[in-house]
Parts: C-alpha cells; sequence; structure tokens
C-alpha cells in the first residue's frame, strides 16, 4: 500500500458551482471555505503529514479586480477567524508563493499565523498564496546563481531553496472541477505524483470523496522509473 505523506489539490469549480446556484462568483469563494476546513481537519485526524492547497496564483491578479480585491478580503478573514481550527487541531500553517505583492497588512497575518502554530504537528497546512511553479523555480535559481559550489548537485541545490525546502514531494495531486491540466501548481515536486482529476466542484467536494480517491491510490503501483 502506498504511503500518502503529502497531498496536494488544486481547489477548481468555485465560480461554475456559484453559477449553478444563480449566485455570484463570490458566493462560491466563501462556501469554498467550507470544503478548505472540511478537508484540512480531515487530513490532520488521518495523519496526513502535508496537505498543499492551490489558494491564488500568480495569474489569478489577471482577473477583475473587484473579484481580486474581495479573494484578498477574504483570506485575511479566513486566516484570523480559522485561527482556533488550526489551534485545536494541531495544525501547522504555512504559506509559499511571493508574498511581496500583498499589502502589509495581509503579510503581517499570515506570517502571524505561521508563527503561532508553528510547533504544532497533527498536520502542516501549506496554502499556495501568489504562486506559480515557474515563479517559484525562477525565484531559487536567482537565490542560488551566485552560490553553486564545485560537485553540487544541482537538483538538490533547486529543491533546497524552492518555497517548499524541507517538505517531502508530492505523493497525490488532485484536482476538483473536472479540469485536466496542472495549471503551473508544484511542477517541480509532482515529478512523479499520482494524478486524479475530480468532476466535483470545490464547495461540494468531501472528505469521502477525498477517500475514495485516496483508496484509488493506494492501489496504484508506483514505479518511479524502475522496474518492479
Amino acid at each position: 500500500m502506498n504511503a500518502l505523506r503529502h497531498l496536494a489539490i488544486i481547489m477548481d469549480g468555485n465560480g461554475r458551482w456559484a453559477k449553478l446556484q444563480g449566485k455570484p462568483r463570490t458566493h462560491g469563494h466563501q462556501q469554498g471555505i467550507n470544503a478548505l476546513r472540511n478537508i484540512t481537519i480531515w487530513c490532520a485526524q488521518n495523519h496526513i503529514a502535508y496537505l498543499t492547497l492551490y489558494a491564488f496564483s500568480t495569474e489569478n491578479w489577471s482577473r477583475p479586480k473587484t473579484e481580486v480585491d474581495f479573494l484578498m478580503r477574504m483570506l485575511k478573514k479566513y486566516l484570523i477567524q480559522e485561527r482556533s481550527t488550526y489551534l485545536e487541531n494541531e495544525i501547522r500553517f504555512k504559506a509559499i508563493g511571493n508574498l511581496e505583492r500583498f499589502n502589509p497588512s495581509l503579510r503581517q497575518t499570515i506570517l502571524a499565523l505561521e508563527k503561532d502554530t508553528a510547533h504544532h504537528s497533527a498536520l502542516t497546512q501549506v496554502l499556495a498564496l501568489n504562486y506559480g511553479a515557474r515563479d517559484e523555480i525562477a525565484r531559487a535559481c536567482a537565490r542560488i546563481l551566485h552560490h553553486k559550489k564545485e560537485g553540487t548537485d544541482m537538483q538538490e541545490l533547486i529543491g533546497a531553496h524552492l518555497d517548499t525546502a524541507g517538505m517531502p514531494d508530492v505523493d497525490l495531486l488532485v484536482r476538483t472541477g473536472g479540469e485536466m491540466r496542472l495549471s503551473n501548481f508544484l511542477l517541480w515536486q509532482s515529478s512523479y505524483a499520482e494524478l486524479f482529476f475530480s468532476p466535483v466542484l470545490w464547495p461540494d467536494f468531501t472528505p469521502a470523496h477525498l477517500q475514495e480517491i485516496i483508496a484509488l491510490f493506494e492501489r496504484r503501483e508506483r514505479k518511479f522509473g524502475r522496474l518492479i
């Protein structure tokens, strides 16, 4: 049976879910928070070490300003209101991505939650914020460009300078909402991940859906390029 240490999820379908309800896209994002909370708590209770969620990509800035502004306000509100969820469930919070574009108040809220939960060990929940895999790799390369030592393994060096340094590679990557692409998410870390694409829109995605996917994951034969 395959061990699942690192689960990554592309939370897709909030806008389409809202449209089906005859409501604005913002309503779908709000409902997606409930799914995020339920999945996170389930992972903490079921001994998954890392859960990384694609919350806001580098490309999402191109959406209408009203939606982007709403998402920024919602993110800050979520981090404040859900603090008790992290504390009560021993969940460590971590953000990856380029946080410099966020306003100082939001950045401070992110850093404060990271600090307050740094000692927790039931689960590390990672939110990818202003994140893009190509941007992450470019930033890592920029940091090490003038520091490579003779004989250093370049792949190990890049891995050590990624936002996810110290974390295991992704074992299972799930995308909800029916789309079948990675959308610039954890490209380096998911090089040998098992991929699952669920038709369920994110606000409707439940721990039961996740359990079904994990059961299939556990039966897959992972070779990592070797003959078994």
